[in-house]
Parts: structure tokens; sequence; C-alpha cells
């Protein structure tokens, strides 16, 4: 046996640290070939390791820790979006509520409410800072965590946000692998999550919010296959007020309260009862996290921030684009403003179709649920940036389903449009995605055979 396939593991874990390295520290964003180079060797990398039959899981959380210790203290360079999150924070900290003003308003009147107001706003870009923010109370209160140790160096603030982000990692990675254990699914499928490069580049390395999000909503899933579902209503609030992504997944809870196999048919009045409950305790703690921030102008900017997603922005779109096609065709100009508003309703609609007609009645079920609704909204959807992936990969981690990885591989296909300056889609890079992602989901659609009645 020679060196390198007695050691692979050891020698691809070494070369991942490496390139993980180089993008922290070295890449440029309009850098795509070279990005797409170190993306697919990452992946290679990641192949080998989780399918390693030599490290245990101790050695894959270890390695695991360790890669998103390479971006300590690395400032984003594939997204600015950070910018913002550290403007927003230190506007709390400032007694300003971050809803009910604009970056761009300050910076016009030449008004500096916060240190570094001008490098924070150039950071964040005119666009970014023209609108109202949509990031719910919990996020706002990362931001204000990173303020709070760090409101006057933008240094500082990453590394307390990056901080943040990987500790509620290490909370999924605990609650996931107990989540599994009560599933009886094998515990190492967690680290598709947690040592998948898209996770790791995206999350650590570009400070998007999705895994505090999903810390909540695992360990949510966690107390309510406990029948724990009060705390579990709390806790699936929690994720909604750090991204409100989760508040699809409410009506997908029915079958799980109302056919549970562990009632009987003489307490489906009781099981009723309880769906009500948590959709109430939910909702309400919602309302409750939101509280601090009230103001009659607050729904009011948030919906309009919040629309501007189904409105105005297209980017990385699945069959929108093609929607998008046929309406220039027949109308001769952009119909995004009605597709817009079509799409929602068809994902309501699908949404109640998988409530009542598919069979979720365990745990599995009901996740695989959520998944397919999920990836269908993600589907019909005008804009899909590539940190939007996370929620699938991981509800994905319970289930049978592999194709949310493949689409965390060939995600990179979606930052050729930073190529370019001004940045602008290649059509044919965005269609070889979902080419090969629906190709794949056809092919565990056709291996599994029961995706709806399973």
């Amino acid at each position: 046996m020679s060196f390198i396939s007695k050691y692979k593991e050891i020698l691809c874990v070494f070369v991942s640290i490496i390139l993980y390295f180089i993008i922290a520290y070295f890449l440029e964003r309009t850098a795509f070939y070279t990005l797409l180079l170190l993306w697919v060797s990452l992946f290679g990398c990641f192949y080998v390791v989780i399918k390693s039959s030599t490290l245990t899981t101790a050695n894959l959380i270890g390695i695991a820790i360790v890669f998103r210790l390479v971006f300590l203290f690395a400032i984003p360079n594939l997204s600015q979006d950070f910018y913002r999150f550290i403007w927003d924070g230190r506007m709390i900290l400032a007694g300003f509520n971050p809803y009910l003003s604009l970056p761009e308003t300050f910076i016009q009147q030449g008004i500096q409410p916060i240190t570094e107001a001008y490098q924070l706003y150039e950071g964040m870009g005119e666009m970014n800072g023209s609108h109202y923010t949509n990031y719910p109370p919990l996020n706002q209160l990362c931001f204000f965590i990173a303020a709070l140790f760090a409101s006057k160096s933008i240094f500082g603030s990453v590394i307390v946000l990056r901080t943040l982000i990987t500790l509620a990692d290490l909370g999924i990675l605990y609650f996931g692998k107990k989540l599994l254990e009560r599933l009886q699914l094998p515990v190492r499928n967690i680290f598709w999550y947690a040592l998948n490069p898209f996770i790791i580049i995206e999350m650590t390395g570009n400070l998007h919010f999705e895994p505090v999000m999903l810390f909540f909503l695992v360990w949510s899933f966690y107390k309510l296959h406990q029948q724990k579902w009060v705390w579990a209503a709390v806790l699936l609030a929690c994720s909604v007020s750090v991204k409100l992504i989760p508040l699809l997944f409410l009506p997908l809870f029915f079958q799980w309260f109302v056919k549970n196999r562990n009632n009987k048919s003489g307490f489906y009045i009781k099981s009723y009862i309880n769906l009500g409950l948590f959709y109430l305790i939910c909702l309400t703690s919602i309302v409750v996290l939101f509280l601090p921030f009230y103001s009659s102008e607050l729904m009011a900017n948030y919906a309009n921030s919040v629309g501007l997603w189904f409105r105005n922005f297209e980017f990385n779109a699945s069959f929108y684009y093609i929607f998008r096609e046929i309406g220039y065709l027949f109308r001769g100009y952009n119909e995004i403003a009605i597709i817009g508003k079509i799409t929602p309703i068809l994902t309501i609609l699908f949404l109640i179709y998988i409530t009542f007609f598919r069979n979720n009645k365990n745990f599995t079920q009901t996740i695989s649920a959520l998944l397919f609704g999920l990836c269908f909204y993600y589907f019909t959807a005008t804009t899909v940036h590539p940190w939007y992936l996370a929620t699938p990969l991981i509800l994905g981690v319970f289930t049978k389903y592999k194709f949310p990885v493949v689409w965390s591989f060939v995600i990179i296909l979606s930052y050729q449009a930073y190529a370019n300056f001004p940045w602008r889609e290649n059509l044919y890079f965005v269609a070889l995605e979902y080419i090969i992602l629906y190709g794949f989901l056809i092919f565990e659609i056709k291996k599994n055979k029961r995706v709806i009645k399973q």
C-alpha cells in the first residue's frame, strides 16, 4: 500500500487547510476560475474525508473546527453583507432603531451616526445602503453583540460575528447528532453539513447567519421529537427571528401533531388543540421578539424591504428565468412584478398539497416534506443566493436525499456573475447548475420511488 493511499484522509485534511487559507486571505471575488478550481478540489477532499472509515466522529468534529479557525482573522472577500450587519449593530448600540433609517440618508447629509460610518457604507454598497434592513430581531442581537465588543473596529466586529457563527455550527453538530440518534440514522450524516466546503466558505468565511437560524431549527426539531412541543415552538420562533424562511415550515407540522402514529383516534381533538397552541406559542414568541423594535413605521419598512426580493431582484433563478423569457416573448418586457406575486402563491399551493396529501406521519417523512417544500420555493424564486442552500443541506442530513449536497457543489457556478464588473450573470452557467441539480434530483426520485408517498 502506497503512502498516499494509506494516509489519503490526512493528506486531504492538510490540502483543505491550505486551500481554505488561500480562499480566506488571498482570493479576489472576481477570480472566478481560480475559485472554481479551489472549490472543486475542496469538494474532492471533502468526499474522501467524509467517506473515510479510519477517521472517528471525534476526529471529524476536530477537523470541522480547525477548518473554521482558518478563517478567524480573515475579512470576507466573497460577500459584502457583513458591513450592513456591523452598521445595524452599531446603530442599536448608539440608541437608533435600525429598522427606521437608511444608511444612505446619513451619508448624504454628511452625518456619521456611528464609528467608521463612511467605511461601512462604502463596503456595503449603494444598493444595500439604500434599503431598510430586513434582518429579524435575533439576527440584530448578534450584530449588537459584535458592536458591544468591537464598536470601533471592523476587524474586531468580524471576529465576533465569526465566533458566533462557529458556536452556532457547534450547536448544530451537538443537537444534530442527538436527533440523528433518535431517528436511528447514521450519526456521520451531520458531517455532510459540518464539513461541507460550501458551509465553511459561505457561512464561516462570508459571515452569513444561516447557522444561527439552523441551530435553533435543529434544536426545535430535537425537542419536537421528544414531544416537548412547547419548547419546540419557542425555539422555532427563535429560528424565524434570525431568518424568516422557517415560517414556510409551519403548515407542514400538521400531520406530525394530528396523524402521528402515537395518537389514538380518540385523541384527535387534543392533537388539534396542541397544534393550535404550537402555532400560537410560535407566532406570539415572534411578536414578542420584535417588540423592542416596534414603531408605527416598522411593519411598513420591513414589508417593503422583504417585498423587494420578490419584485425587484433577480439572481441565480431557475424556473423564474424561463417564465421571464416567456414574458419577454409575449409582452416584450420583464414581468418580474407579476411573476414575483405568482410564485409565492404556487409555493403556498404546493405546501398545502404536501401538508394534507403527502404521508408525513413519522419525523423523517416530516423533514422530507420540509425539504421539498422549501426547495419548491427556491426552484420558483426570483433570487437564490448561494447561502440560501444551507437550510436544504441541513434538512437533507435527516433524510435519504443527497441532492442538496450536489446543489451545494454546483452553486459555485452562480459566482461567475461576480467575475464581471458590474456583475452580470451568464445564463449558460446558471443553466448548467440547474441541469446537473435536476438531473440528480430526478435520479434520486426514481431511485427512492416514493418521494411523495414514502
